[in-house]
């Protein structure tokens, strides 16, 4: 069964740690917003795809010139990220078991391997399935004076990207009850979670970066001029 594939774009953020004079997702990033890169990895995987996009409703940014897909829509986004993929959740006439991909709209790096990747793990995976990476580097809790108390082991850590890929009515689900809780939760996998599931983490490239703050700015252009010359070179 071919089931029907929603991707939610949470943009409606002020990304203030980026200093800057409007949103991150507005940033350029090689003479193109940061917002343009994002839609358009995505469209390069999923062309066919129904993209929801969540903006502010006083976004005074956004064009639709940077929106390739032909069946899109856009929906208010809200305060925290939770609230806008549940506002878009609920805005599509989606069936239950169809899959909804959440990517976040700064992080522009990602590949179509590894899109391809997550989406066959969510389809497989009755839990769904995020794009995630093993912790390489060693890692220390902190006391509340800033001072390292002990290392905590590794092997079982890993870093949390996206996209993240779950079934419509499972992820509606896991975030409705999150709102009831009155829960504030940073991924959609944490929702998932908390209902005893246990989402499949797929291996995803450290490429995948997130613009969060000011210098990642040259290091997004320098993974995706990087990524174009080695498609070119394949070519």
């Amino acid at each position: 069964m071919n089931n029907r594939l929603w991707l939610v774009v949470p943009a409606a953020g002020q990304g203030r740690r980026m200093a800057a004079d409007r949103p991150k997702q507005y940033l350029s990033l090689l003479d193109r917003p940061i917002l343009a890169h994002t839609l358009a990895r995505l469209h390069s995987a999923f062309p066919d795809a129904r993209l929801v996009l969540c903006l502010d409703d006083d976004d005074r940014w956004f064009s639709p010139e940077w929106v390739p897909f032909t069946d899109w829509q856009r929906v208010t986004g809200g305060a925290e990220r939770m609230e806008s993929v549940f506002n878009a959740l609920g805005a599509i006439d989606a069936c239950d078991d169809d899959l909804v991909l959440v990517h976040d709209v700064a992080r522009p790096c990602v590949t179509c391997d590894d899109l391809l990747a997550l989406h066959q793990a969510t389809q497989q995976h009755a839990s769904g399935a995020l794009l995630a990476m093993p912790v390489a580097d060693t890692m220390k809790r902190a006391s509340a004076a800033g001072t390292s108390l002990h290392t905590e082991p590794r092997e079982a850590l890993w870093h949390a990207l996206t996209p993240q890929g779950f079934r419509y009515r499972q992820l509606y689900r896991a975030l409705d009850e999150a709102r009831r809780r009155g829960t504030l939760l940073t991924d959609e996998a944490s929702a998932v979670e908390a209902l005893g599931e246990a989402p499949k983490l797929v291996p995803g490239r450290r490429d995948n970066l997130k613009v969060t703050h000011p210098d990642d700015l040259a290091l997004a252009a320098a993974i995706l001029t990087a990524q174009r010359d080695t498609l070119e070179r394949s070519l």
